[in-house]
This record gives structure tokens, C-alpha cells and sequence, in this order.
């Protein structure tokens, strides 16, 4: 039987888990005042303190490092990497610190597992697993249409390769063998082609790409958006903040939740009812883009995330995609299990760890 924890760190707190072989014994949420983040200027300086935090919420649960084999952490803004679980070295270390991917407060997972390892006498092993820079894309989704511009991934790559493998596992097929399109749909929406255990193509859903979500606004169009940047004199980041944070529900409804959209739809609000409806509509066009890119040949459509429980957006996305394929709904996501499972399937040989 193998012990692994698990670290997902937020903006406001860090989660952790552990787990034996697939079970999961123990699970908390360690909240951070915005007072106590506020004291670090960079994100790498809140390592002590989250570290400590860990620590006291173990001690409290009874459960010694000593008994760990394994820490997966959540990966952070790393360099574009192919997917997989990757054993935590100096050079990943030192990317994560220096954010050369940007920061995030995800960029100390792998720094946090690394910590944690080195604070007791045996040996634990440290992976991360499937990190949001995952990029699988092949050529020809790279191509934007402006030399100076080349698309990017990044997206719930944690989730979607997750529940790709889950699919598969159910079904007793292997993901390598299949084509899949899967939606996650949370305050972000990503959207991904997954064509033998690669995801070939996806939106830059990080920075808002792709269908509108309750927060992002989405690919937007082009010329509107210039005149909108120039017209107003807004910043870089004002701009940044529009796209991600700004946009989706909360520009047109004021709200990020979903779940308030769907019920003020229901009582006979024309305006979320339309705001829902266009949602749906968005990643239906998604979805039906990305079918072309598998040339048709989709084994099934996925949906999951937060926004995935909802009855009433399946149903809008069925009604538009049925005729590509068969639906599958896992609403919902739990980092903290697809962390696990990453790092078990290392353990137990049946993936080898990636090398950063």
C-alpha cells in the first residue's frame, strides 16, 4: 500500500490530501487571510509559511511524514512541457521561484513537496502532474495568422487528462487508442481535442481564449477590441483584467456564479436565460470546431468541471452536439484525487516518471 500527499496551493489557501493507494483518508482546506499573503511580496516568499501550515494541519490530523511515500504537488507556471507526471528536480525548482512562466500562486506546489521531503530521514519521492502549460499541440494549431503571435496552451490540463483516463479506464479502453473532446467548464472553460492520448489542440483558456466563461471574456472580436483598448486609454493590465476576471457573467450579469445565472434563468430572467443559453452555444461551437480537427472521428464528448452539474447546460450542449458523438458527464474536479492517481501510477510502474 503506498501513502501520498497532496498539495494544491490557491491564491488564499492550500489544500492537501492524503491518500492510501486510491483511497483518500484525510482532506483540509488550510485558509490564508488575505492579511497574512499580503505580508510577502513575491509569491516563492510564502514557502515558510504555507510549509509551517501543512506541518500544524498534519500534526493535527495525527499524520507523520514519516509514513509518506510519495508528495504530488500541484505544477505551476513551468515551461511548456508534454503531459504526464514529472519528479520534482533543481532545474524545476528553479523555474518555479523565478516564475519563468509567470506567477502564480500554483508555482509553489512543486517548492512546498520539495520542503516537505527534506524535512524527514527516509526518502520521499516529489512529482507534479499535468501542470495548466501542458502543450501537446501539433503545428498546425500553433499557426495564429500574425508571424509575431504563435497560439498557446494552457488550460485544465490537470483535470481533462484526468478524466480522459478515467473515461477510458471505465469503459476498458486505453486513452491512447482514443479521440475525445473534453469541456471543463469552471470559472475558466477550456475545451480540448484529445486524439491518442494527446491533446492536440486547445485555446489559451488561461488568458480568457476560447467560449466565455462566468469570469473570462473569451476570443473577442478583434477590431472591437483594439478600439475599446484605445478609445478608453486603458492599461496593459486594465486590459488583462477585462479579458480575465472582468469578463463573461460578471460583465454582463455582475456575478461569477454560475449556479445564481441558472436559478434567475429559471424564474423567468430573460437576460440570464440568454447569457446561459449563449454559454452553451459557445462551447457547442467549440466542440464542433474541434471535430473537425479529428477529421470527424470522435469517440465521445465530455463534460466536466463545476458548471457540468448543471442539468440545464447539458441539455443545451446536447442538443447541439449529439450528432458528432455520445455524451459523458463528470461534473465537477477534484485536483486533490487527480494528483493521487498521477503519482500512483508512477509508484506502481505503470507510467515512468517525465524528467523536467
Amino acid at each position: 500500500m503506498k501513502k501520498i500527499l497532496t498539495i494544491n496551493p490557491g491564491s488564499t489557501s492550500t489544500k492537501i490530501a492524503v491518500f492510501e493507494d486510491d483511497n483518500k483518508i484525510y482532506e483540509k482546506t488550510l485558509r490564508h487571510s488575505s492579511e497574512e499573503i499580503g505580508k510577502y511580496e513575491k509569491i516563492y516568499m510564502q514557502l515558510d509559511f504555507r510549509k509551517n501550515v501543512i506541518l500544524d494541519g498534519l500534526k493535527e490530523a495525527g499524520i507523520s511524514l514519516e509514513e509518506i511515500d510519495a508528495i504530488v504537488a500541484r505544477g505551476g507556471l513551468l515551461k511548456p512541457i508534454e503531459g504526464g507526471t514529472y519528479e520534482i528536480n533543481e532545474k524545476m525548482l528553479e523555474d518555479l521561484k523565478n516564475g519563468v512562466g509567470g506567477q502564480h500562486a500554483s508555482n509553489l506546489g512543486g517548492q512546498l513537496a520539495n520542503e516537505l521531503a527534506n524535512t524527514v530521514s527516509k526518502e520521499i519521492k516529489t512529482y507534479i502532474v499535468d501542470p495548466v502549460v501542458v502543450d501537446e499541440l501539433e503545428p498546425l494549431a500553433r499557426i495564429s495568422g500574425l508571424k509575431e503571435i504563435e497560439r498557446e496552451s494552457k488550460f485544465h490540463a490537470l483535470n481533462q487528462k484526468a478524466i480522459a483516463k478515467r473515461y477510458a479506464k471505465e469503459n476498458n479502453l486505453k486513452y491512447e487508442d482514443l479521440n475525445l473532446i473534453i469541456a471543463h467548464m469552471g470559472g475558466g472553460i477550456s475545451v480540448a481535442a484529445h486524439k491518442n492520448g494527446r491533446v492536440i489542440d486547445v485555446a489559451n483558456a488561461l488568458d480568457g481564449e476560447g467560449p466565455f466563461s462566468p469570469e473570462r471574456a473569451g476570443s473577442l472580436p478583434t477590431g472591437s477590441l483594439i478600439d475599446l483598448c484605445f478609445d478608453n486609454g486603458y492599461t496593459k493590465e486594465e486590459v488583462k483584467k477585462l479579458l480575465v476576471g472582468k469578463g463573461g457573467f460578471v460583465s454582463y450579469l455582475n456575478t461569477n456564479d454560475a449556479r445564481i445565472v441558472e436559478e434567475n434563468a429559471e424564474k423567468g430572467d430573460k437576460e440570464a436565460l440568454l447569457m446561459y443559453e449563449a454559454m452553451a452555444y459557445q462551447v457547442s461551437k467549440e466542440i464542433g470546431q474541434l471535430a473537425t480537427v479529428l477529421y470527424g472521428k470522435v469517440d465521445r464528448i465530455i463534460l466536466t468541471g463545476g458548471i457540468a452539474y448543471s442539468k440545464l447546460m447539458q441539455k443545451l450542449i446536447e442538443e447541439r452536439v449529439s450528432f458528432i458523438a455520445g455524451l459523458t458527464v463528470y461534473p465537477g474536479e477534484d485536483e486533490l484525487e487527480a494528483l493521487a492517481f498521477g503519482g500512483l501510477r508512477v509508484l506502481n510502474g505503470e507510467e515512468k516518471a517525465k524528467k523536467y
